[in-house]
């Protein structure tokens, strides 16, 4: 189970954490795991010894050792030729089938080995799979709440092998020499582990984060990503507070709608780019943040140069469960979860969740919320389906147009939905930049509205990417 949840932040960079790659990394352990069994019970049935079972755990530790190896550039081939559905199915196979296979292979084999005679054959299956099924809760609670966010997945995955290595190490004299070799070169590994000097990657309870920097003309900007598609956050070294992504500049489309506005909320901090520069431009304004992973807050800290305020309220949680209790009112309510298109929590786009945001917004409030999707065409599912669904709960809803691309094309669009179709609104000519860039063609609603029974919006990104 380590290995399973670990193999789950090995392909979350790449492929992200859709549906889709958990389906393809569960479904492959389990059918290799199967294998395995299978495996195992045949080689036992032929002749069970002791050195066997021994080679079959070192088998094991060597096998993780070359995924450790190889993963970074298979997965950087599989994305670029495979796409995300069979990239996630061919990546599984070929990083996790073969260490899983023999792992099945394990519990049988020691199963034979323990059988003395049919008297006890029961109690003595019954204990080994009790002791296998109990290590497995033990390391799904280890790997989730303390191993991933403490150790990070390359530490994680070299401790296995290390453990794995000591296991065949103590259990037979064979090829002992060679085994010690192993566990020395897996702890120099743990030790001092392979890194990119040019990104920093850190492990939280939630993401894989990748921070790098580059150039940009003169100037210096840092990125925050938490897979290869898309940038998640930035910021310009030389002016933290200045907006670096350009559809973070249409949030001041609320400024326009409410020119009153007191209190605004923002769901998805990351690297708390726009809730730093609205705490520079609009100093007498409260803004409060929902941002599910307290490591992301500790990062923007650290790195992207967040300071505390006293008009800014951090709440770690899940933005819907905020939401869903809720007794506050605001005026602006800000949507900055959907910064990828492979892992957007779809609970934050269903029809409830809509019903959830008009009823925290004052009775003129609005939502400004960034998604990514195409305009038109196949690549659109998500802006239909996401459009229609904020339709059913407000009289009117906007687009906008971050950046001058084909609209066939996947990219950042903001959605603006109004409690009220009309208002006393900011002087155009202080907006006249992004207003500009208003979408006043008909957008296809043919799809059906999403809901919490009912959001596939994995299959709608899937064919925007």
């Amino acid at each position: 189970m380590i290995y399973e949840l670990a193999g789950s932040r090995i392909l979350a960079p790449y492929l992200g954490t859709s549906i889709f790659v958990w389906t393809s990394l569960i479904g492959v352990i389990l059918g290799s795991l199967s294998l395995g069994y299978y495996l195992g019970g045949r080689l036992a049935d032929k002749q069970a010894k002791i050195e066997t079972l021994d080679l079959i755990i070192l088998a094991t530790s060597l096998l993780i050792l070359f995924v450790y190896m190889i993963k970074e550039g298979l997965l950087g081939m599989t994305v670029a030729t495979l796409g995300l559905k069979f990239g996630s199915i061919f990546a599984a196979l070929m990083l996790f089938a073969p260490a899983s296979i023999t792992m099945g292979m394990v519990s049988p084999y020691a199963a034979r080995l323990k059988l003395n005679n049919l008297e006890n054959s029961g109690r003595t299956i019954g204990n080994l799979y009790a002791i296998s099924t109990l290590g497995s809760i033990v390391g799904t609670f280890m790997a989730g709440f303390v191993l991933i966010p403490k150790l990070g997945v390359d530490r994680i995955v070299l401790l296995l092998i290390l453990i794995l290595l000591i296991l065949s190490l103590v259990s037979s004299r064979q090829k002992r020499t060679i085994k010690i070799i192993f566990l020395v070169l897996t702890g120099l590994f743990f030790i001092f582990p392979i890194t990119n000097k040019n990104m920093v990657s850190i492990d939280t309870s939630y993401n894989r984060v990748w921070l790098s920097s580059r150039q940009q003309g003169d100037r210096q900007i840092l990125r925050l990503q938490t897979d290869p598609t898309s940038i998640q956050s930035q910021m310009f070294v030389d002016a933290p507070n200045e907006l670096a992504a350009e559809y973070t500049k249409y949030y001041d489309l609320a400024a326009y709608f409410k020119p009153d506005f007191q209190r605004t909320l923002i769901i998805g901090g990351c690297a708390y780019s726009y809730p730093k520069y609205f705490l520079e431009k609009y100093p007498d304004k409260d803004i409060d943040v929902v941002e599910i992973d307290p490591a992301m807050t500790k990062i923007a800290r650290e790195y992207f140069n967040l300071k505390d305020d006293e008009n800014l309220k951090i709440i770690h949680e899940d933005g819907r469960i905020f939401l869903n209790k809720n007794q506050e009112k605001y005026d602006i309510i800000l949507g900055d979860a959907f910064g990828s298109t492979l892992s957007i929590p779809y609970q934050l786009t269903t029809k409830e969740a809509v019903k959830a945001m008009s009823n925290s917004l004052s009775d003129d409030g609005l939502v400004v919320l960034n998604l990514i999707s195409a305009f038109e065409g196949k690549k659109s599912q998500f802006l239909q389906a996401e459009y229609k669904t904020f339709q059913s709960i407000f009289p009117k809803v906007l687009l906008y147009q971050v950046n001058n691309r084909d609209r066939e094309t996947t990219q950042n669009i903001i959605l603006v939905a109004l409690k009220q179709e009309d208002g006393s609104y900011a002087n155009p000519d202080n907006f006249q930049s992004i207003l500009a860039n208003e979408y006043k063609n008909r957008v296809e609603t043919n799809l059906p509205i999403l809901t919490d029974n009912f959001a596939p919006v994995d299959n709608y990104l899937l064919k925007a990417i």
